[in-house]
């Protein structure tokens, strides 16, 4: 028990020796360290230092050396430092520059002779003999009032690098140049769009309008009926605008020319004249135009000219035809009448649909030949834009096999399809139309009126048309009705009686347009007006009657 607790006492006396020993071995170790510091910070201190260029030595204790320098030296000193830093940064930018742009090739330009300069002036500067011995020379002190001019040189020259990078960046910085250029091209983009807009609004314009021509020649003729009311009595019924047996025509049209070229094609083209009969459908305010004409001309080779005003069919009216009803909306006029011009502008796609003639009366008279002539078999419908280069009474011989419109197809591969007149999304046109189903034209239709009253047509046209009133099914225009109307009830004709596109089309091959039996101006370039492409004209103005004393007078410039 004795030894046990001597032990420990033993155990803790040695325990204390031994913590007193480090504690002061610890103290000593420091105070060692903190000495050696100490004079290392005095002898960084005291020891001599060369004056260097602003720039300090690159060694590990640079900042050190910085920040007791700083302490230590002459604050003209720091202040010149900094001066002559900023104007070598600025000098190294300005050069950075001038490289950029000899790499760009730029040589003779403007800009890089004053880059060059201005790098130059910033070097040259500290080497003026004024600044040079009062500010650099090493061991010096440096003259406050140099050190304020070189500042204010340096200030100057700093001041005309920022203007001159700043003016430059846009040219060099592949970042502001990109999207310059994306902006550039937006916008030239935009422009384009309501150039294109703008430019399809004036040719649709030129195109619809009534040129000074044809406004003239109508005014002629009415005042020459005006003058002379004795030669223009009304004539008398002719049996032969009944007589199933002849080759009966259907034209409707308000322009007095194209329809005297339209017929005098025929007849000239004719192997019997006076067995052609021509229905000519106006409106109100051109039937007494036509009609003078056709007195004054009267057509060669005996073929016999009918000349009716709409007005002249009492069954066409509100209550029956779906497209006069329809014209009595408000909405119907809204879409057609109001603002014209800026719906035209903001919606160029669609603005053609806008212009009224879809939905003159005119235009939807061929869906009802039958009721117009009940007493004919058939009947040949020409557009007042065509040109009849020889003899159609052959297609009074084609068998349509029971069906109702003989016609040309227009359709080539994917183009000219249903698919492109008719509004396939719509559920009633999904069902009832093959969106594949080839297109066929109007202008020259060779009309089987037994067959058209036998299939009620006239009736599906209207079904269809009054569906349409919202324009859900179809935009507009006679084509789309069409093609439903007549949809499997049409038979396909030989492309050579109808060779459509010469209103739009340059690259209409002479071969085709040559053995074609009726040339189609379909499009906005019709032959009568200025736009009209020349290669084609004359196949048009050939036909004109050049010795009517009205054509000369009006000016036509044919």
């Amino acid at each position: 028990m004795a030894v046990a607790v001597r032990g420990n006492r033993g155990g803790g006396s040695g325990g204390i020796n031994g913590g007193l020993r480090a504690f002061f071995s610890h103290r000593i170790f420091i105070s060692a360290t903190f000495t050696l510091l100490f004079l290392a910070t005095l002898s960084a201190l005291f020891s001599p230092h060369p004056h260097h260029h602003p720039s300090l030595p690159s060694s590990g204790n640079a900042y050190v050396q910085r920040t007791f320098l700083a302490i230590k030296s002459d604050p003209l000193k720091t202040r010149l430092d900094l001066i002559y830093k900023q104007a070598n940064d600025h000098m190294t930018l300005v050069n950075a520059y001038a490289a950029y742009a000899r790499k760009l090739k730029l040589d003779i330009s403007r800009q890089l002779r004053m880059f060059d300069e201005l790098a130059k002036n910033l070097t040259d500067l500290p080497l003026k003999p004024s600044y040079k011995s009062s500010l650099f020379e090493p061991g010096s002190d440096v003259d406050e009032d140099v050190l304020r001019q070189f500042e204010k040189e340096v200030k100057e020259k700093v001041k005309v690098a920022r203007l001159m990078i700043a003016e430059a960046k846009e040219s060099y910085d592949n970042q502001i140049k990109i999207q310059k250029l994306k902006d550039t091209i937006f916008a030239v983009n935009e422009l384009l769009i309501k150039a294109k807009k703008n430019g399809a609004f004036a040719s649709l314009i030129s195109a619809k309008s009534v040129p000074k021509s044809l406004h003239c020649l109508a005014m002629r003729l009415v005042g020459e009926r005006i003058a002379h009311p004795e030669k223009y009595k009304e004539e008398g019924y002719k049996a032969e605008f009944e007589d199933p047996s002849l080759y009966h025509y259907a034209i409707f049209s308000d322009n007095v020319i194209a329809v005297s070229v339209v017929i005098r094609s025929v007849v000239k083209n004719a192997e019997e004249p006076w067995k052609h009969v021509f229905h000519v459908v106006t409106d109100k305010m051109n039937v007494a135009a036509m009609k003078v004409w056709f007195r004054m001309r009267p057509v060669e080779g005996g073929a016999h000219v009918e000349i009716n005003a709409v007005e002249d069919f009492s069954f066409l009216n509100s209550s029956y035809v779906p497209v006069l009803k329809q014209l009595e909306s408000a909405n119907m006029q809204k879409f057609y009448f109001e603002n014209q011009a800026e719906n035209a502008t903001k919606d160029g796609s669609n603005m053609k649909f806008r212009n009224p003639k879809y939905m003159s009366m005119l235009n939807h008279l061929r869906f009802y030949l039958p009721e117009m002539y009940p007493k004919l078999h058939k009947i040949l419908f020409l557009d007042d834009d065509v040109v009849v280069q020889r003899d159609l009474t052959g297609l009074w011989k084609v068998d349509l096999d029971g069906k109702v419109n003989g016609a040309v197809e227009t359709c080539f591969g994917s183009f000219h399809r249903y698919a492109q007149y008719l509004n396939f999304s719509h559920p009633l046109i999904k069902e009832g139309f093959n969106p594949k189903a080839c297109a066929w034209a109007f202008g020259m239709n060779i009309f089987d009126l037994d067959a058209w009253r036998r299939e009620k047509c006239t009736e599906h046209y209207h079904y269809w048309q009054s569906l349409n009133e919202d324009r859900t099914l179809w935009k507009l225009g006679t084509l789309p009705p069409g093609l439903i109307t007549f949809y499997s009830t049409t038979k396909s004709l030989d492309k050579s009686w109808h060779v459509l596109g010469l209103g739009y089309n340059p690259s209409i091959s002479m071969d085709e347009i040559s053995n074609a039996a009726v040339i189609h101006y379909n499009g906005n370039m019709k032959p009568w007006l200025d736009i009209a492409m020349n290669q084609y004209k004359n196949l048009w103005t050939k036909y004109v009657d050049n010795d009517m004393e009205f054509v000369q007078m009006c000016n036509f410039g044919l």
